[in-house]
């Protein structure tokens, strides 16, 4: 190989590499908007994937909403305390691959239920050991929370999570610090909500897209999912894995 061509390989490497790691940090306590590029194909839907906003500052950014002009839309399912056996058939019929942010202390005991959710498409994330307020809690508790479950979650399922959501959505600069810390790309927020089959907004009265919609594996579970499937369908998204936008 010439001196030139070899020049020419390093050089564009370089640039790849330079145009996969551009964003920028998250404000303080301010979720910020991750803007999804599609990757251009002429004869198949596009799966935009794009980094989330860099930490120059060794915090965690955080995010809330997906900007995007195609029309996706994001579920994403905690705590995973109720293992309602109707949960597997429903997410391989409808397609989606939800987001999971579970709590060790849910999953432990019960590693083959999720881990069949897993293997139908799920990517299973960091929610802390026991789902506590971390907001003004010492650094030191938060990390031992957030790391634990990071821990527990790629001994039990064979892989580290990178995204991270706070219980009760409630996070601080020592939250951003130990996700960061723990090897975690982003902390991710919510946008609309289901509870007790119906979907709740924070802002209008339907889903747009880009939207992260929070729902709980509870007794009504499927009545939820359903609910979010039916109203992602009336408003004309289709339900997307939030990682691939988060890669």
């Amino acid at each position: 190989m010439s001196k030139k061509l070899v020049m020419a390989v390093v050089l564009g490497v370089a640039a790849v590499m330079t145009a996969s790691c551009t964003g920028q940090p998250a404000p303080v306590n301010h979720p910020s908007t991750v803007h999804a590029q599609a990757r251009p194909s002429p004869d198949t839907p596009t799966h935009p994937v794009v980094n989330a906003p860099a930490s120059t500052d060794g915090m965690a950014p955080v995010i809330r909403k997906i900007q995007t002009d195609k029309p996706y839309v994001f579920i994403t399912m905690d705590d995973g305390a109720v293992k309602d056996p109707a949960a597997l058939q429903m997410i391989r019929d409808s397609g989606a691959r939800p987001t999971l942010f579970l709590n060790s202390k849910y999953f432990k005991g019960h590693e083959d239920y999720f881990r069949a959710l897993q293997n139908a498409g799920v990517e299973i994330n960091d929610h802390t050991m026991n789902h506590p307020n971390l907001r003004g809690k010492p650094y030191d508790f938060q990390r031992n929370e957030i790391c634990g479950d990071a821990d527990a979650i790629q001994q039990a399922f064979g892989k580290r999570p990178t995204l991270f959501r706070p219980p009760f959505g409630n996070y601080d600069d020592n939250t951003r610090k130990a996700v960061a810390s723990c090897g975690m790309k982003a902390i991710v927020l919510w946008t609309a909500a289901v509870n007790d089959g119906v979907v709740q907004f924070q802002s209008g009265d339907k889903l747009k897209a880009g939207d992260i919609v929070l729902m709980h594996f509870r007794h009504t579970f499927t009545q939820d999912f359903q609910a979010f499937l039916d109203r992602a369908r009336q408003d004309g998204l289709t339900p997307m894995p939030l990682w691939d936008f988060l890669a």
